[in-house]
C-alpha cells in the first residue's frame, strides 16, 4: 500500500478508536498492534514488551509522579487562600484590579506546581468565589483562570516538559529554563488584555475599594512568604547545581508537606488523599506514555516517519512554513488528544522532520508545549475548560466563548516566539 494511504488508514483507525469511547492509551495501543499486523511481519507481543518497558524505566521519568505528588499536597493546603490574601492589596491600582489575582496566582503556584489541574482547581477553589462576591463579571474571570491554569506546564517545574525531555531525550533542566521567559511573557500578555477590557469595559467593573496603606501591604506580603520560599528550593536547588530535576522534585515534595503541616492542613486523611490522586493521574500519564511510545515503534517499523519527512520536505517548505504547518496540525490533534499524548506522538512522529528544518529541539519543545496549552482551551476535549465547567457549573459553551480572546492571545504569543526565539533559548544558554 502506498504510504502516504497507509498513514491516513492509521489515522482514521486511531480516530475510530477515540471516537468510540476507548481510553487513549488504548486506543494508541490498539492502533499499535495494527500497523504491525496490516503493515509490517514483526512480532508485535515481543515489541511490545521490550518497548513498554524501555519507556517506563527511565529514571529522569520519575520526577513525574513525585511533581505529580507534590501538586496534590498543595493542592490540599490552604496555599490559594493565602496567595489571595497576599496579592490581592497590591493590585488596587491595576485597571482590572482583583481580576489579576487569577493570572498572578496561577503564574507563582505554577513554579511550585507543574500542573495545570491543579494550578487552575487550587487557585480559582478562591478566587471565583470571592471575585463573583465583589462583583467582578464572570466571563471574563473565568476565561481568565481557564487560560492562566495553562500556565501551569509552561512554568517550570512542568509535568509535560518532563515527559518531552524524556521522549525527546533533551535536558530536562534546559527545557525548565527554556519555559520561564515565555511563561513570564504570556502572564504579562494575558494581564495586559485584562486592563485594556477593564478599561473599555469600566461600567461592567465593580466600585474600586478602598486602597491599602504601604505597610499594610507589605504586612499582607508575608503571606507570599511559603510559596516562594518552596519554588526557591525547587528551582534553586536544580539551576544551583545541587539538584537533578528529580532530586529537586523530592525536595519540593518535603517542602510541600512542610507547608501543610505548618498551615494545619496535614492529616493523615489529605495525605492519604494526596498519595492515591497522585498514583492515579501518574498511572494515567504513564499508561498513555506506554501506549504512545508503542505506536511509534509500530509507525517506525513500517517507515513513515521517514515518509511522513519525505513528504513535507517535497513542498519545500521554509521553517516557519513547517511550524505554520505544525501548528493547524496540533490545533486539530487538540480536539481529539489530551496534551500528554499529543507530545508523546508528536516527538516520535515529527522530530527528524524539525531536526532537518534546523529548528532547535529546546526551542520546539517550548513551541510544543503552547500548542498544548492551546489545546487545553480547545473544544470539545479541552482539559480546562472541563475543570471550569465542573467548578462554576455554567455550561461548556459559555466557558469556551469566555476563553476565547485569551486563546486569541495565545496565538499572537505563537508569532511573538517564532519571530523572538531567543525567548525560549537565551537562558539556557546562560545558565548551561
Amino acid at each position: 500500500m502506498d504510504p502516504g494511504h497507509f498513514a491516513t488508514l492509521v489515522l482514521l483507525v486511531l480516530l475510530l478508536m477515540l471516537g468510540s469511547g476507548l481510553w487513549i492509551a488504548v486506543a494508541l495501543l490498539g492502533t499499535g498492534l495494527f500497523v504491525f499486523f496490516a503493515g509490517t511481519t514483526s512480532p508485535a507481543g515481543s515489541i511490545m514488551a521490550t518497548t513498554i518497558w524501555g519507556s517506563s524505566a527511565s529514571w529522569t521519568l520519575t520526577a513525574l509522579p513525585v511533581f505529580v505528588w507534590m501538586g496534590e499536597i498543595l493542592f490540599r493546603s490552604r496555599l490559594s487562600d493565602e496567595m489571595f490574601r497576599g496579592l490581592a492589596p497590591w493590585l488596587g491600582w491595576l485597571p482590572g484590579r482583583l481580576l489579576h489575582v487569577n493570572v498572578l496566582g496561577c503564574g507563582i503556584f505554577a513554579a511550585a506546581c507543574g500542573s495545570s489541574a491543579a494550578t487552575m482547581a487550587t487557585i480559582g477553589r478562591i478566587s471565583l468565589p470571592e471575585l463573583q462576591r465583589r462583583g467582578y463579571p464572570a466571563s471574563v474571570s473565568m476565561g481568565a483562570l481557564t487560560s492562566a491554569g495553562t500556565l501551569g506546564i509552561m512554568i517550570p517545574p512542568s509535568i509535560t516538559f518532563i515527559v518531552y525531555g524524556v521522549s525527546a531525550e533533551v535536558s530536562i533542566a534546559k527545557l525548565f529554563a527554556a519555559g520561564i521567559v515565555p511563561g513570564l511573557v504570556l502572564m504579562l500578555l494575558f494581564m495586559g488584555y485584562l486592563m485594556v477590557w477593564a478599561l473599555t469595559h469600566s461600567n461592567q467593573m465593580p466600585p474600586a475599594e478602598p486602597g491599602y496603606k504601604f505597610i499594610e501591604k507589605l504586612r499582607s506580603s508575608r503571606h507570599l512568604i511559603p510559596v516562594v520560599l518552596l519554588i526557591a528550593l525547587v528551582i534553586g536547588s536544580i539551576y544551583t547545581g545541587i539538584a537533578t530535576p528529580t532530586e529537586s522534585a523530592a525536595l519540593g515534595v518535603a517542602g510541600a508537606l512542610i507547608l501543610s503541616a505548618v498551615s494545619g492542613t496535614l492529616s493523615w486523611t489529605t495525605f492519604i488523599e494526596s498519595i492515591r490522586e497522585a498514583v492515579r493521574t501518574s498511572c494515567m500519564i504513564a499508561f498513555i506514555i506506554m501506549g504512545s511510545m508503542f505506536l511509534s515503534a509500530a509507525v517506525d517499523f513500517t517507515g513513515l516517519p521517514h515518509e511522513i519527512a519525505k513528504f513535507i520536505d517535497s513542498f519545500a517548505l521554509s521553517p516557519n512554513g513547517l511550524l505554520l504547518t505544525l501548528t493547524i496540525l496540533f490545533a486539530i490533534l487538540g480536539c481529539f488528544l489530551d496534551g500528554v499524548s499529543i507530545v508523546v506522538l508528536a516527538s516520535s512522529l515529527l522530530l527528524p522532520t524539525v531536526q532537518a528544518a534546523g529548528i532547535d529541539l529546546i526551542w520546539f519543545g517550548v513551541f510544543m508545549v503552547l500548542m498544548v496549552e492551546m489545546s487545553m482551551v480547545t473544544p470539545p476535549v479541552g482539559l480546562n475548560l472541563f475543570i471550569m465547567q465542573m467548578m462554576s457549573g455554567r455550561d461548556l459553551g459559555f466557558v469556551s466563548r469566555a476563553a476565547l480572546p485569551f486563546f486569541a492571545i495565545m496565538l499572537v504569543f505563537v508569532v511573538l516566539l517564532v519571530a523572538f526565539p531567543q525567548m525560549a533559548t537565551l537562558l539556557p544558554r546562560i545558565l548551561f
